[in-house]
């Protein structure tokens, strides 16, 4: 694999995750708990979307075969999808969505944290616009972590239930193969293990604050990087992809 190859499945996997998270977080219009709630979550929601613009249309062009992001973005199957199987599991209720969220936007805290070092300058200046969003991102859902965890029994429980059901999926964002040991290598792409501790670190006091516990069992859901998904993935790019597909080229 070159380094070229190697760039722009790293650079899928980035995009692809923002794309899928945000178009989940897209799902709440309308829906929020409350009107204030409502308006902050589409707001994050078009922070992944552009980011996800930002990261494909620059893999597009590491490509180098003329496509753009929104080739990317729409006409290409599950299969050939590389976002984190986090990102694409349903919204559920807010407890839910709020557990999933904390734990991906822990992750993406110190990913991009590192990624502004990146020898690739236009991934690094693409980490540091991201970074300041995702700060603001981490801590609006750790406020939610603390309120309805520590909250009342329903919350509480509620919130439980979704750990122990999102757990399993928090294990592949820090597995590595041959694309992760070429780019860091050339200094493009920080260590996972690295970033596995920081988040670690970070997420258990928080959870422990919010008097909940991490689930006991040691299995993990993986393939994301091989394209493999869960069922959830297909019924969003149906949904994602329809009217590009439905109006190919067209313009507006």
């Amino acid at each position: 694999m070159t380094i070229q190859e190697a760039k722009f499945q790293y650079l899928l996997r980035l995009g692809d995750s923002s794309l899928i998270i945000g178009h989940r977080l897209s799902e709440w219009c309308g829906s929020g708990p409350i009107l204030e709630e409502d308006i902050a979550l589409i707001n994050i929601a078009l922070d992944f979307v552009g980011n996800a613009t930002a990261i494909l249309g620059y893999a597009a062009t590491v490509e180098g075969n003329g496509r753009t992001e929104d080739d990317l973005a729409f006409l290409r199957g599950e299969r050939e999808f590389r976002n984190l199987l986090i990102t694409e599991q349903p919204n559920g209720d807010y407890a839910a969505t709020i557990t999933r969220q904390f734990l991906y936007d822990v992750y993406t805290y110190y990913l991009y944290e590192a990624l502004k070092s990146s020898k690739d300058e236009t991934i690094a200046a693409l980490a540091e616009k991201s970074h300041k969003e995702i700060t603001y991102h981490l801590r609006h859902t750790t406020e939610w972590m603390y309120r309805l965890g520590d909250g009342t029994a329903e919350s509480h429980e509620r919130m439980q239930n979704a750990m122990n059901d999102l757990w399993m999926f928090t294990g592949e964002m820090f597995d590595m193969d041959e694309v992760d040991a070429i780019l860091i290598k050339e200094g493009i792409a920080p260590d996972l293990n690295t970033i596995k501790e920081k988040w670690e670190a970070h997420v258990k006091p928080v959870i422990a604050e919010a008097t909940l516990q991490v689930p006991s069992y040691n299995f993990k859901q993986k393939g994301s990087r091989e394209g493999k998904h869960s069922e959830h993935l297909g019924f969003l790019l149906a949904e994602m992809q329809s009217v590009h597909r439905s109006f190919p080229g067209a313009k507006w």
